[in-house]
């Protein structure tokens, strides 16, 4: 039998509004014993079973798995694993020249605190609650399954994502079924990459800028290009493969640098000499460099992890921006984006806007760009779309 939390009276709104996340101020009681991780029976003031979350301290109180029910069903994960597959499979994404893609988005695919990508034939988990990170074995053993014998490996990847909140002796990375290797080769969109699933940053690649990868390629032919903040070399493997005449990739990690070249080489010797590599900070690189591009890529990290630190995440999106469009060519395109989760979308475009207007050239915006389908956002729960995009055309 679960233990159960009751929220404050008025309190449940929230729960029928479908957000899945309960805070601590709306919890008037919890039953002793409940320990971080466990499943709870969460009940209005009513004492009136409502539905069943993860219990964790903090802010966030409960996850919410399911509503209406006092148990989880037996296929519970299975389930939910198999309904998004399938929406994949509408998609179109998974296929012999598209083989990673994100397979579970946290509260888009009905699993708050749950990520999972598809490397081929390995799947990358992360946790971002104690609750999923109990369950993992679990969900390891039903991805097995809704794959059929497709997958060869699931790998833990939870140590960036639990490790500041979380103190336990279990393996916060660990194989969790077959046998994982550090490296391993996709297609996206019948582009190669190699992916860094054990020490890359997140689960190793960042899905969600495929179909805005795909758009730099649709405009990179006979251009030259800039990609800033590059990681393992995204945006510049699909310009250069589109035709680019010359591509700079820049980058402060030289491991994330040493794989945007070992990427780029995939594509052959006549687009390794089409392409500059640089390590090293890239504000200091776009005032040092007077060059000016057809194509300027600025996907920096997140500036803002919390709402303390906006302000100043805000200025910094607006001085590097300014910058990158003093270093477009007239008609250049600037590729913009934020994935800072506490920078909104209207903030973001006033930030441009403001970083337009310091730069002093004309603007316009051509295309407004999010993340991919594999990476839902849940109407109830808004939060879940974090990657805002803009693309400028810079007379």
């Amino acid at each position: 039998m679960l233990k159960s939390i009751t929220l404050a009276p008025g309190r449940a709104k929230s729960v029928f509004r479908k957000h899945p996340w309960i805070f601590s101020g709306g919890v008037a009681k919890e039953e002793a014993g409940i320990k971080e991780g466990d499943r709870v029976l969460i009940r209005n003031a009513k004492e009136e079973a409502l539905g069943i979350g993860h219990f964790q301290n903090g802010s966030i109180r409960v996850r919410i798995l399911e509503l209406g029910v006092e148990e989880l069903a037996d296929d519970f994960w299975r389930d939910r694993l198999q309904k998004a597959r399938d929406l994949r499979e509408t998609l179109g994404l998974i296929r012999t020249d598209n083989t990673a893609y994100r397979l579970i988005h946290g509260a888009g695919d009905r699993l708050p605190g749950l990520i999972i990508d598809v490397y081929n034939d390995t799947a990358v988990i992360q946790c971002h609650s104690i609750g999923m990170f109990r369950e993992r074995k679990d969900i390891a053993a039903a991805l097995v399954g809704v794959f059929g014998g497709k997958l060869k490996a699931v790998y833990n990847k939870s140590r960036s994502s639990l490790s500041k909140t979380f103190a336990t002796d279990e393996a916060l990375e660990e194989t969790l079924y077959g046998e994982a290797t550090p490296e391993v080769r996709i297609q996206e969109n019948d582009n190669a990459f190699l992916i860094d699933v054990a020490d890359g940053q997140k689960t190793g690649f960042f899905l969600d800028q495929r179909d805005n990868r795909a758009l730099v390629g649709q405009y990179a032919k006979g251009k030259s290009v800039l990609n800033t903040f590059c990681y393992t070399g995204g945006f510049s493997v699909y310009a250069l493969a589109a035709g680019a005449t010359r591509v700079t990739s820049v980058d402060l990690s030289a491991t994330a640098m040493e794989m945007t070249e070992r990427n780029v080489a995939l594509l052959g010797e006549s687009a390794s000499g089409r392409h500059e590599a640089v390590t090293g900070d890239v504000l200091e690189f776009l005032k040092e460099h007077g060059d000016q591009y057809d194509i300027v890529v600025v996907d920096p990290p997140a500036y803002a992890k919390n709402r303390n630190r906006r302000h100043k995440a805000v200025q910094a999106y607006k001085r590097l921006n300014a910058r990158a469009i003093r270093n477009l060519k007239p008609g250049g395109l600037l590729f913009t984006f934020s994935c800072s989760q506490v920078v909104d979308r209207e903030l973001f475009n006033n930030t441009i806007v403001a970083a337009g207007l310091e730069s002093g050239r004309q603007c316009s915006i051509v295309h407004t760009l999010s993340q991919g389908g594999d990476h839902p956002v849940n109407l109830f729960h808004p939060e879940g779309g974090y990657l805002k995009g803009l693309v400028l055309r810079v007379e």
